[in-house]
């Protein structure tokens, strides 16, 4: 038995096929957050995007694409400008929020999601092409946000694993659902909201592996992907079947009298 956590370029299922073995993976991510519409809705907006920008945006899990009600979307803007700007970025070993993306391959591939997101026509809310400013070397990213997306952008589709969020609107909680479950992957999602059972609901009908409703984490809870997101899961109870084997002993029992 295999599990493997990394991209899908990896190839495990078809290395492991020869040898009959059996396969766990988690894989990427492109999750979406549901911040509904009402009186928490600014707050949960900024906590979205500093949770995006955690572990410098390297979180396969992470909440990269923000849904918001779309005539709330300058108002979402104006949020995520101002929560992108305190998240500060610099050496780990100092007082700074997030540092640097761990290889220079992974700052090129995110500096050219960063200019495809620019020539597509998001609008760029915060942070931008290049490092911060003050830094001069170093795989060192600015947080940056992208407003009025749409989700055939590639920036949309396409994990960047770095601090970058796509903010896309939405017309109803029916079309934020659609629009949530409108990707290849499958691993997380979140739903954000003052009434609870709302977010239930919402939570109920996202199809990933996992479902955050105002943030969270727990290790007792199952983790994994859908679709290209994955399969098998981790941690919890469920975490231990998929490294277990069946086996049905038949007339184990003595004959009843």
């Amino acid at each position: 038995m295999i599990s493997f956590t990394g991209s899908t370029r990896a190839g495990i299922d078809t290395n492991a096929a020869s040898g009959v073995k059996r396969v766990t993976q988690e894989l990427g991510g492109k999750g979406p957050n549901i911040v509904l519409d009402d009186k928490d809705f600014a707050e949960n907006v900024g906590k979205g995007v500093v949770t995006m920008m955690l572990n410098s945006g390297q979180t396969c899990s992470a909440p990269s694409r923000m849904l918001v009600p779309s005539e709330r979307m300058e108002e979402a803007i104006g949020v995520a400008k101002e929560a992108a700007a305190s998240v500060t970025v610099g050496d780990p070993n100092g007082d700074f929020a997030i540092g640097p993306v761990v290889s220079k391959s992974q700052f090129d591939k995110i500096q050219e999601l960063i200019a495809q997101g620019i020539a597509d026509g998001a609008t760029l809310a915060a942070g931008g092409p290049g490092r911060p400013e003050g830094i001069d070397k170093g795989f060192f990213v600015q947080p940056t946000v992208f407003a009025d997306v749409k989700n055939d952008m590639t920036i949309a589709r396409e994990e960047i694993f770095g601090p970058v969020l796509t903010i896309l609107g939405y017309d109803s909680v029916d079309h934020a659902i659609e629009i949530a479950n409108d990707t290849e992957y499958g691993l997380a999602g979140a739903v954000a909201g003052a009434d609870l059972e709302l977010a239930r609901s919402v939570a109920r009908r996202i199809r990933s592996g996992s479902v955050a409703i105002k943030g969270g984490f727990d290790f007792s809870a199952p983790f994994g992907g859908y679709k290209k997101s994955g399969n098998g899961r981790e941690w919890g109870a469920f975490g231990f079947e998929d490294y277990l084997e069946v086996k049905g002993i038949l007339g184990y029992a003595p004959d009843e009298a």
